[in-house]
C-alpha cells in the first residue's frame, strides 16, 4: 500500500465509490458542464427577460414590453389617439360650423343632430367641443416640445460642465420658480392683443423650462458618474461624444416622463388662461372660452358647461395616466 502513488490511491477510492452506479460520475460531469439556469426558469429554458434571438433587451425595448401589457397605458393611449385624430380631422365626426350660432336656440337642450344642446349664444356645444380639442392638443404638444428641448439643452449642459455655468443656471431657475404661473400669465398676456396660439405657447415655454432643466441636470450628473462614461473619457472621447453618445441616451428617460405628465398640465393651463380672458380669445374655439361663456348660465343650461369641462378633465387625466405608465416602465426600481 505504501508503494502506491497518491494519485492512483485516490483513483481507486473514487472507483470503489461508484461501483454499481457507473453513470454517477458522468452525470456529475454533465451537470457541471451545463450553464446556470436563468432566473425564474429551469435549465435549458429561455430567459423571459431576453429579446427574441437570445439577446438581452435594452431599457427601451424592456419598457415597451411592459407598456404593452399595462391596461393604464392601453386605455390612455387609445384615448389620446382618438383626441389626436379628431384634432386633425374634426369634420369627420362633427359636420357643423363651430362659429355658426342661432340666438333663437340659445340654452336649448339636446335634440336630434345636436346631442349636447346649445350654449348661451345658440352655438352647437357638440361641434364646439370637438373643434376645441384641436386647440388644446396643439397648445399642449407644441408647448411640451418647446419646454422639453429648451430645458433639456440648458439643464444637460449645466449638469455636464458644472462650475460657474451650473451655478448661474441654478439661480436663474430659482427666479422663474418664484413667479406664480397664473399671475405671470395675467401680467404678460394681458398686453398682447394677438389671437394666435403662439403667445400662449411662448408663455408656457418661458415659465415651464426650469422644471425640465432641473430634471435633466440631475439625470446628467448621475449618468456621467457611471463607469462606462469614465472609460470612454479615459479612451480620449471628446466632450460632445460623451454627452451625445453615452450620457444623453441614458439620461433622457426622466425628461420624457416629466414632459408627458406636464403635457396635460399645459392643456389645463391654456384653458385656465382662456377662461380668465388673457389666453385665446373669440372667435377662437377653445374649451376654456366655452367654459367661461357657459359659467353665467350654469343654472339654466348646465349642459353647456358640462361637456367642455368633461372633455378638458378627460384629456388631462389621459395624459397624466400615460405619464404614470411611462414612469413605471422606465424606472428599474419599480420592476
Amino acid at each position: 500500500m505504501s508503494d502506491e502513488h497518491p494519485y492512483e490511491l485516490r483513483s481507486a477510492i473514487a472507483g470503489a465509490g461508484t461501483v454499481g452506479h457507473p453513470d454517477l460520475a458522468a452525470s456529475g460531469a454533465e451537470t457541471l458542464e451545463q450553464p446556470p439556469a436563468p432566473a425564474g426558469g429551469a435549465p435549458g429554458e429561455p430567459d423571459p427577460s431576453a429579446a427574441p434571438g437570445g439577446r438581452a433587451r435594452s431599457l427601451w425595448s424592456d419598457a415597451w414590453h411592459d407598456l404593452r401589457r399595462n391596461p393604464v397605458f392601453l386605455v390612455s393611449g387609445l384615448l389620446i389617439l382618438f383626441l389626436v385624430v379628431i384634432s386633425l380631422w374634426p369634420s369627420a365626426i362633427a359636420s357643423g360650423n363651430p362659429l355658426h350660432c342661432d340666438l333663437s336656440k340659445a340654452q336649448e337642450g339636446s335634440r336630434p343632430g345636436h346631442p349636447f344642446g346649445f350654449n348661451g349664444q345658440g352655438c352647437d356645444v357638440y361641434t364646439r367641443t370637438v373643434y376645441g380639442a384641436r386647440t388644446s392638443v396643439a397648445v399642449g404638444v407644441l408647448a411640451t416640445l418647446g419646454v422639453a428641448v429648451l430645458g433639456s439643452v440648458l439643464g444637460g449642459l449645466a449638469g455636464f460642465f458644472g462650475g460657474v455655468w451650473d451655478s448661474f443656471l441654478s439661480r436663474i431657475t430659482d427666479i422663474f420658480f418664484a413667479v406664480p404661473v397664473v399671475l405671470g400669465g395675467l401680467v404678460l398676456l394681458s398686453v398682447i392683443t394677438s389671437n394666435a396660439l403662439w403667445p400662449v405657447i411662448g408663455f408656457i415655454v418661458l415659465l415651464g423650462w426650469p422644471q425640465i432643466s432641473r430634471i435633466a441636470r440631475g439625470s446628467v450628473i448621475t449618468a456621467k458618474q457611471n463607469d462606462y462614461v469614465q472609460a470612454a473619457r479615459a479612451l480620449g472621447a471628446s466632450p460632445s461624444r460623451l454627452l451625445l453618445r453615452h450620457i444623453a441616451p441614458n439620461a433622457v428617460a426622466p425628461v420624457i416622463v416629466v414632459a408627458t405628465i406636464a403635457l396635460g398640465t399645459y392643456i389645463a393651463l391654456e384653458a385656465t388662461l382662456s377662461f380668465l380672458g388673457v389666453g385665446l380669445k373669440p372667435p377662437s374655439v377653445s374649451w376654456g372660452i366655452d367654459i367661461s361663456s357657459a359659467a353665467p348660465y350654469v343654472r339654466n343650461a348646465p349642459h353647456a358647461l358640462l361637456w367642455p369641462s368633461g372633455a378638458l378633465a378627460l384629456t388631462v387625466l389621459a395624459f397624466i395616466m400615460l405619464g404614470d405608465a411611462v414612469r413605471d416602465a422606465l424606472d428599474p426600481k419599480l420592476r
